[in-house]
């Protein structure tokens, strides 16, 4: 029998699958030692009632600051999960932390935010050897987070940013992050990090372009919602073009048939959120008109996910932990091809931890059905891709 993996390091994982907030926040913090953390993610599953859950945490916290965000799903030690509550304890010795409440969302006030976050950068003392990189949780709901990431990347210069967008199970009806002992919608929360940790970023997908195009000819930029394709009604366009009857476009169907842009030579998932109408595709990321999509054929999801988290530090050391945002369009994939345990499985002996996203933020770009990651390290040099 293969051994469980051993636990990281460098930060505590905590996991309550009580279906009563209260409950589930009082035992996941029980197996924390507050004393010795600096702050605390919160990954939290649909369903909970975000008052009771705020409230609990806020209580239990002992004063800590406690960040977070409602998913679509976690990934907890024991792989992919859907109804756990999920607690990372970050601990003061290796980690220091600045956060930022960004809201409202709608609309993203480019120049603000810009203003803002350089501020809030400046006012964050340097620790002498240690790196920087900032995480961004975001409202999935909110339709602003492509122009919200490329301004924090003009904003934070060469500091990094990694991070998704939250989700509600794909009831797509509110989703939230968590500030200072509350839920807020219409939001983002930045948080600095510096870390004496070496660290590496991941973001990939499994899809390759084929040679099928479709151009937007009739758009909604505002709402995210592509209204013709080829001139003709977007859903019926698309099916005709995936093989299927309108009406039975879904989102296992979107998942597995995504479109891709190309951006500077690479190509990037924008995913289809639903067809609301049966006429018009409402999208997950940024849409214009004119803008020219490719189809995508997927690879294989677990052989590309074991590939791609097998990532090694300068030391050609293994990471200690890898902080995931994992789009939920990857797995409903991976749950549509009966491949849920391997994915855990891989998830487990990789040790990583993390959510179920809406959306993810590498790069400067907003992205969907991808994983985006940050591999943490042993202290060491800082190791970027």
């Amino acid at each position: 029998m293969t051994a469980a993996p051993r636990p990281p390091h460098f930060v505590t994982i905590a996991v309550s699958r009580a279906s009563d907030a209260r409950e589930a926040v009082d035992e996941a913090l029980a197996a924390l030692d507050l004393r010795e953390t600096c702050f605390v993610l919160a990954f939290v599953p649909d369903g909970h009632d975000l008052d009771v859950t705020a409230r609990a945490l806020e209580a239990g916290g002992q004063g800590v600051p406690i960040f977070g965000c409602t998913t679509a799903g976690q990934i907890t030690p024991m792989g992919y999960e859907s109804e756990a509550l999920l607690l990372i304890a970050f601990p003061r010795e290796h980690f220091r932390c600045a956060s930022m409440l960004i809201a409202p969302l709608r609309p993203v006030s480019i120049q603000s935010v810009a203003a803002q976050v350089r501020m809030h950068a400046g006012n964050f003392r340097r620790t002498a050897g240690w790196d920087r990189l900032a995480l961004i949780l975001a409202d999935g709901l909110s339709k602003q987070e492509d122009v919200l990431v490329s301004t924090l990347e003009a904003g934070l210069g060469d500091i990094p940013v990694f991070g998704g967008s939250a989700g509600d199970s794909l009831a797509f009806r509110e989703t939230f992050v968590l500030h200072e002992g509350r839920f807020h919608s219409d939001a983002a929360v930045l948080l600095l990090l510096e870390t004496d940790l070496g660290f590496r970023g991941l973001g990939f997908d499994h899809f390759t372009p084929t040679e099928t195009q479709l151009v937007v000819t009739e758009a909604d930029p505002e709402e995210r919602l592509v209204v013709e394709i080829n001139g003709a009604p977007a859903a019926a366009e698309y099916a005709r073009l995936v093989g299927c009857a309108t009406q039975d476009l879904s989102p296992q169907i979107f998942a597995e048939n995504p479109m891709l842009v190309r951006q500077n030579m690479n190509y990037h998932v924008r995913s289809i959120r639903d067809a609301p109408d049966g006429q018009a595709l409402s999208m997950f990321g940024a849409i214009d008109d004119g803008l020219i999509l490719t189809l995508g054929r997927g690879k294989a999801v677990i052989e590309t996910l074991e590939a791609e988290l097998d990532v090694r530090g300068h030391r050609e050391e293994a990471p200690d932990f890898i902080l995931g945002f994992d789009c939920i369009l990857r797995r409903l994939e991976i749950e549509q091809k009966q491949l849920s345990a391997e994915a855990s499985r891989v998830f487990r002996q990789r040790r990583v931890f993390g959510f179920n996203t809406y959306g993810e933020q590498h790069c400067g770009v907003h992205v969907n059905q991808t994983f985006v990651g940050v591999a943490f390290f042993e202290p060491g040099r800082r190791e970027l891709e």
